[in-house]
């Protein structure tokens, strides 16, 4: 049963309490879109379909329990957040939080899949049970037909513009597949749908709705996808209707710094028109396709990126060296991240910061890696800690130097005496003399910051057609994002391709094919066909940064955006 079957008048209730399987629904509105479409040159109506699809992490879900005499439950597995697994497995087994440890393993992928829990509770009682450690690891199968999937969707959309091509209101009815139980994409959809342009008048219906499928769980920004494949199709039509350049007409109505959000938000500092104007001038989107068959597409994507609790604890070997513990899963690079951020704080090659995972009895509370806030809230605790390392050490350099701290400056791993250059001492020779001016030095951080920067990406792919087959071969491809501050360029690269080769994915392959009673009828990856490197072109990427001033070193979330424009 799809979205639109699951609501018709008559169609089997899942929940009593959920009329025509509507679990929920939101409106969000601004200005007066009646108004303002009958002052539209040109008004574009239309409507899309997408289908159920999944994370595809080549990891199965697998997880080890033992439960040993005093009632303490320990855990190995991989998830995207080991200290919230911790406390609903606790939950589901009536213990308290206290009661079990998590020790987290390295993740073969998760993309929001691996945020909840599945085998975690199963293990521990079977261990309770048997007095044995117990692993259980799920088949490709069970994955595919137990665990979240992203919803399938029923879009409408209608958008009006001026005939000099300004948008003038815009129009969303976004009703999503939640599966068994309430809780899909669809509110952070509406959210999402239009915010990169800037539009005065908006009115959009979001609607949450049960169906027999697999409960839903987040994919890479849950639900912009969808809405974005739907605007997007709509703005290519006004560009094709009016005769303007299709990224001419992004620029002209993109949002910018005090553009109000669908959801009554205030822009802060985006770049939105930066991105889209370095797509605009990319060597790509100005080189002409030639092909019989072949197409060029752009698009635009908007996501919302978090924040969340973190902590960090940096212990300052006696060599000068860092142990930095984060309590942040690392799946994607993160851990290198982190040292890099504590590194530049403290003017330390990031060679000599050993960075590394605590499990959850070793590092405070750290929320889940998701939202792409792992290089924001993290590497603040990381930058915080080392400022705590740094206020220490001075403090031993200075009682070396027989000075005060105030006068001494760190200066690429020297102190520096202010007024007196030749009196010096390196942090090497400062950790070599912890304990004889007071014991270890350990920098800690726990905080809770606020100020997530938003993320926009732009996409322009050529595909050649072949008309008697329908196969579509990707020629080019190439992602241009706003990252704020690249930390790590390579890693941040690596983001990029692997959002867009997902986004391609979703557009040309996958999806869940299902039986009349709720039956997976493909769930392997044989049939569930997933790009690999041969279906793919090298992907292109052009990093911008428009810096996050909520951040001490201007970071936004990097890692969910780019699967938004290719869908």
């Amino acid at each position: 049963v799809d979205v639109e079957q699951a609501m018709e008048s008559g169609a089997s209730q899942l929940h009593q309490e959920h009329t025509n399987n509507v679990a929920n629904h939101t409106k969000l509105t601004l200005g007066d879109i009646e108004k303002e479409f009958q002052e539209a040159d040109v008004i574009i109506e239309r409507e899309y379909h997408t289908k159920t699809v999944h994370q595809g992490y080549i990891e199965p879900h697998s997880a080890t329990a033992i439960w040993d005499a005093n009632d303490k439950v320990t855990i190995w597995c991989s998830s995207q957040g080991h200290f919230e697994i911790g406390q609903s497995t606790a939950k589901t087994l009536g213990l308290a939080s206290s009661k079990v440890k998590v020790i987290p393993m390295e993740i073969g992928g998760g993309f929001g899949g691996k945020t909840t829990i599945y085998l975690e509770p199963v293990t521990a009682l079977l261990a309770q049970k048997s007095g044995h450690p117990v692993k259980m690891s799920m088949t490709r199968a069970e994955v595919l037909e137990a665990t979240g999937p992203t919803s399938g969707t029923f879009m409408k959309v209608k958008i009006g513009a001026t005939s000099d091509g300004k948008i003038t209101a815009a129009q969303a009815d976004l009703r999503f597949e939640a599966g068994a139980f309430p809780g899909s994409p669809v509110g952070a959809a509406a959210q999402c749908i239009f915010t990169p342009y800037d539009v005065k008048n908006i009115m959009i219906d979001a609607y949450d709705v049960v169906n027999n499928k697999p409960p839903t769980c987040a994919y890479r920004a849950p639900g912009a996808p969808q809405g974005a494949f739907a605007a997007e199709s709509v703005v290519d039509e006004l560009c094709r209707e009016i005769g303007i350049d299709a990224m001419d007409f992004r620029i002209k109505n993109g949002a910018r710094e005090g553009t109000r959000r669908a959801n009554g938000t205030i822009n802060p500092l985006i770049g939105c028109i930066e991105t889209a104007e370095a797509t605009k001038s990319t060597e790509h989107y100005m080189t002409p396709l030639n092909g019989e068959n072949q197409g060029r597409g752009v698009a635009m994507g908007f996501w919302i990126n978090g924040g969340g609790p973190a902590c960090a604890t940096a212990n300052v070997n006696f060599d000068g060296t860092v142990n930095l513990i984060i309590g942040s899963m690392d799946i994607g690079g993160s851990r290198t991240g982190a040292a890099q951020q504590f590194a530049e704080t403290l003017g330390m090659l990031v060679e000599d910061v050993y960075p590394q995972v605590g499990d959850t009895e070793s590092i405070g509370f750290t929320s889940m890696t998701g939202g792409s806030s792992v290089a924001f809230k993290t590497g603040w605790a990381c930058y915080e800690a080392a400022k705590d390392v740094k206020k220490q050490m001075l403090e031993r350099a200075a009682t070396l130097l027989e000075t005060s701290a105030d006068q001494l400056e760190l200066e690429l791993g020297t102190f520096v005496h202010k007024h007196n250059p030749e009196l010096t001492t390196t942090f090497k020779n400062v950790a070599e003399s912890m304990n004889s001016t007071g014991g270890p030095v350990v920098g800690k951080a726990n905080i809770n910051p606020s100020g997530a920067g938003s993320a926009f990406a732009a996409c322009i792919v050529d595909v050649d057609v072949d008309v008697e087959t329908g196969k579509i071969t990707i020629l080019r491809c190439t992602m241009v994002q706003d990252v704020g501050k690249a930390i790590h360029p390579g890693y941040v690269e690596g983001q990029l391709q692997g959002g867009a080769a997902q986004g391609i994915g979703w557009a040309l392959n996958e999806e869940y094919f299902m039986s009349q009673n709720g039956q997976m009828l493909n769930s392997t990856f044989l049939d569930y066909r997933m790009p690999i490197s041969l279906d793919l072109p090298m992907i292109d990427t052009v990093i911008v940064e428009v810096a996050n001033p909520s951040h001490p070193y201007g970071v936004r979330g990097v890692a969910e955006v780019p699967i938004v424009p290719p869908l």
